[in-house]
């Protein structure tokens, strides 16, 4: 059967109706919620760069301020320091001659400077009394004894008065004491130095020691501790001939004990009052006069006229001890020979003394330098401080530097000079004659 040709229609599709367009308070709406939508993801994709971009300079800001803190926190380096004086020097000079005794031996000595020189090469020799030196400096040195006080008391026993009677009959030097009779540890040594006692030599050796013997074993261990290599003692009085010594050992141990106040106190005293004794004079009869402040004679048959004597001597405006010491002095009055020898050896010994300025004229002696100024400050000393010295003495100068503050004003202690002659020392101090320049807050930063 045939079929009918259809005809295609086309295809219609149904249009969509028209988007309304929006206006007005729709409009409005919808962009609210559009915008409500897509705002905190847009906020939050602009913020998250600029927090990594501010976070290395935050950390940098950090950096540099704890650097700042701890280059101002740091301790700033020491100034450069110079000393314009140089470490030591010889004194100019040639001393005066020494007059010498014609007999037995001589020696001088400047206790402030150490110095000791002696006529010649000593071979040890008696001393007699000269011994008791070296008594009443271990004594004193036992039982130190303050000016103007007595000291512990001593009760004289019957033995003691036996002795003082048996040296009184031989006409030895003593004093007479009596069994029960009390006396001080400074009226026993007023009659042992000025009146030269044997007996109470004795006494205070055992009192200190309980026996002469190893008293006298103490009196050898200071020698030695004194330097004293040619002395050797068996006695606490020099009577014995085996007590033997030189004149330059013998002003070792009388520097030593001049250096004692009490000693030199007891020394210096033309006479002496003791309760039974009464009044005696001092044996050294020059003591009291022309300068001379003791210190001890002797005599014996073996060791002739013995005599250490010591006198202040006004040098450049300034005291200074001076002593000689002559043993084995002869003639018919051994003890007034010895008194003429000694008193030269002084005289001669003051005249070559001078006093050495210590700082150059106008007192500049050092500089510093900071490290961040260019400005030389210079260290001076007020006044003009000076020493005793011998010609051909070596003065030794150092220089104590103080911590300096930066910043600090004239006058400021920048060190302490220190100058040796010999024994003698003197600490002198340094201050800055202008102020010390501080550094720059750019230097400090700057300077690791």
């Amino acid at each position: 059967m045939a079929r009918r040709a259809v005809s295609a229609a086309p295809l219609r599709v149904p249009r969509s109706p028209p988007v309304k367009q929006l206006s007005g308070p729709w409009l409005r709406l919808q962009r609210r919620r559009s915008s409500s939508l897509s705002v905190p993801r847009a906020r939050h994709a602009r913020r998250a760069p600029r927090a990594h971009r501010l976070l290395p300079a935050m950390l940098a800001v950090g950096v540099l301020a704890l650097v700042g803190t701890l280059q101002l926190a740091r301790p700033l380096p020491l100034p450069i320091t110079n000393t314009v004086l140089p470490r030591s020097s010889k004194v100019p000079g040639v001393p005066s001659p020494v007059p010498w005794p014609a007999q037995g031996q001589g020696a001088i000595a400047v206790p402030a400077l150490g110095m000791v020189l002696a006529s010649g090469t000593e071979q040890p020799v008696p001393v007699a009394s000269l011994t008791k030196i070296m008594t009443a400096y271990v004594v004193l040195r036992d039982h130190p004894l303050a000016l103007r006080t007595q000291g512990p008391a001593v009760t004289i026993s019957a033995s003691d008065q036996s002795e003082a009677n048996a040296e009184a009959d031989a006409d030895d030097s003593s004093v007479p004491v009596q069994a029960g009779e009390v006396l001080s540890e400074r009226q026993l040594l007023d009659g042992l130095l000025v009146h030269s006692a044997n007996n109470l030599a004795d006494v205070l050796a055992r009192w200190d020691a309980g026996s002469v013997a190893t008293f006298v074993s103490k009196m050898n261990s200071s020698a030695a501790s004194l330097g004293m290599s040619e002395t050797h003692y068996v006695d606490a009085d020099g009577i014995d001939v085996r007590s033997v010594s030189t004149a330059a050992d013998q002003l070792r141990v009388a520097s030593a004990a001049m250096a004692i106040p009490s000693f030199a106190a007891v020394a210096a005293q033309p006479t002496i009052t003791l309760p039974i004794a009464g009044t005696m004079t001092n044996y050294v009869r020059q003591v009291g006069s022309d300068g001379v402040v003791g210190v001890k004679s002797g005599f014996t048959q073996a060791a002739m006229g013995c005599l250490v004597l010591a006198a202040q001597r006004q040098i450049d405006g300034h005291q200074v001890l001076v002593m000689a010491a002559v043993t084995g002095q002869p003639g018919v009055d051994p003890l007034g020979a010895a008194a003429r020898a000694t008193k030269p050896l002084i005289d001669a010994t003051a005249a070559s003394l001078q006093e050495e300025p210590v700082t150059p004229v106008g007192g500049r002696v050092a500089t510093i330098t900071m490290p961040w100024s260019s400005t030389v400050v210079a260290g001076t000393v007020a006044g003009s401080p000076s020493v005793a010295v011998w010609p051909g003495d070596t003065v030794r100068r150092s220089m104590r530097w103080t911590r300096l503050r930066a910043g600090a004003p004239a006058g400021t202690k920048l060190a302490t000079m220190e100058i040796t002659v010999g024994s003698e020392h003197l600490s002198v101090p340094v201050r800055s004659a202008g102020p010390i320049p501080g550094p720059s807050l750019a230097w400090r930063l700057e300077h690791f």
